[in-house]
């Protein structure tokens, strides 16, 4: 085997427990009752059980299950996607509902097939969970939409409590890794969404281990302060399949710790660094933290004035 074939062996740290218990059998069968998806279960996450057996919370993935882009990190179906399902935000609701969920991630497949990119439906997803859950908060994370201004305020007027928006790696490495999206155009959607909805925090997820150097972490992260994000998630890249992508390096723990301090001495409000962090990771925990610190900055400024 030659050293460009060769596969790195995972390290202990990366060693997942399983739990199957009542509540992540409850949960799936749940979702396949109601003809729902879930980005935990298309995108092979390795925090699932964790957070369907433990956390008891999930991520609904809406306008079906398959993609019109082909990243060669992302294990979710590609190729023509179906039809629009519009009671799709309604049973999404009833089983946040059912599951008596505190905060909900929303995500969704790529549609550049749809002229909207699927905002309509994203927003009355959120629209519906306001109404039959009104104490529940709301994350959404999006594609970039063909980077349309409309479609990101169609969104945004939802009023989601989170615009979470994943760039993904770092700027030298998107046009390989990133199918169609480009590592501007997300920078921009995430700066929009402050333009349009200031009050709504902004978040976005940095995935290592595809080669990129700790210089360009650092300087994806200085572009993400300077289009005002506020919260940051930075995992392990792991490879789905024999397809995908080849992991160059697995970062150990201390380096994640590492990169967590200097991100929160950058200024974001919350950083979630590991190896299994993904982008919904203690998303439930994210927001009450933005909440603080928003509340902390009033604070000081009152106290400025």
């Amino acid at each position: 085997m030659s050293n460009k074939d060769e596969v790195l062996r995972k390290p202990d740290w990366l060693k997942i427990k399983l739990n199957t218990n009542e509540n992540y059998t409850g949960l799936k069968k749940m979702m396949r009752e109601q003809n729902l998806h879930t980005v935990c279960e298309e995108a092979r996450c390795p925090n699932i059980h964790e957070c369907w057996a433990v956390r008891r919370t999930a991520t609904f993935m809406i306008l079906g299950d398959v993609c019109t882009r082909a990243c060669r990190f992302c294990a979710v179906k590609t190729g023509l996607p179906t039809e629009l399902d519009l009671k799709e935000p309604e049973r999404v609701a009833d089983s946040v509902v059912t599951m008596n969920l505190k905060h909900v991630v929303v995500t969704a497949v790529a549609r550049d097939d749809l002229k909207d990119g699927g905002a309509a439906v994203f927003a009355e997803t959120v629209r519906a969970i306001r109404r039959k859950n009104p104490f529940t908060t709301i994350e959404v994370l999006p594609s970039d939409m063909g980077g349309v201004y409309e479609n990101l305020q169609t969104l945004m007027e939802a009023k989601p409590d989170i615009l979470n928006h994943n760039i993904e790696t770092v700027k030298r490495l998107t046009p390989r890794i990133r199918a169609r999206a480009t590592y501007e155009r997300s920078l921009e959607f995430l700066r929009r969404s402050k333009e349009v909805q200031p009050d709504v925090p902004t978040k976005s997820s940095i995935m290592i281990g595809l080669g990129e150097t700790k210089e360009e972490i650092i300087e994806a992260m200085d572009d993400l302060r300077a289009n005002q994000v506020d919260i940051l998630t930075i995992g392990q890249y792991l490879q789905p399949t024999k397809k995908h992508l080849k992991v160059v390096k697995y970062y150990h723990p201390d380096e994640f710790s590492e990169l967590k301090e200097i991100a929160l001495q950058k200024g974001f409000s919350h950083c979630e660094a590991g190896p299994l962090v993904r982008s919904s990771y203690h998303a439930d925990e994210q927001v009450n933290e933005a909440a603080k610190h928003k509340q902390l900055l009033g604070e000081q400024e009152a106290q400025q004035a």
